[in-house]
């Protein structure tokens, strides 16, 4: 199990999560951040500090956002488990779920 980010995040990027992981686990994606789940030691410190409440427990994630488990896990197919957000930086690109959604204002 792990946590999620759904699409509350996208184009919002606050990053306060990023601050509060301490296993430094949540990559910067072009339009949103990711939960990597093998990485991820579900301490849940960054849910609540969350401005847009995008953040999830696996099994709490809403219905209406279910398909960002996949992207948060298929977002890491080609990255792999670098084992830690801060070597890699910034990723210039999204899930296919995610890069094709409607900016958000």
């Amino acid at each position: 199990m792990t946590y999620v980010i759904a699409q509350p995040c996208v184009d919002v990027l606050d990053k306060g999560c990023i601050d509060e992981c301490p296993v430094d686990c949540i990559y910067e994606g072009e339009r949103m951040l990711y939960i990597h789940p093998d990485e991820c030691v579900d301490c849940g410190a960054c849910e609540p500090v969350c401005p847009v409440e995008a953040i999830y427990y696996e099994d709490d994630l809403p219905d209406q956002w279910s398909e960002f488990y996949k992207a948060n896990v298929d977002f890491f197919d080609d990255l792999g488990s670098p084992g830690g957000a801060s070597k890699v930086g910034k990723i210039e690109s999204d899930h296919p779920i995610v890069a094709k959604l409607p900016q958000q204002a």
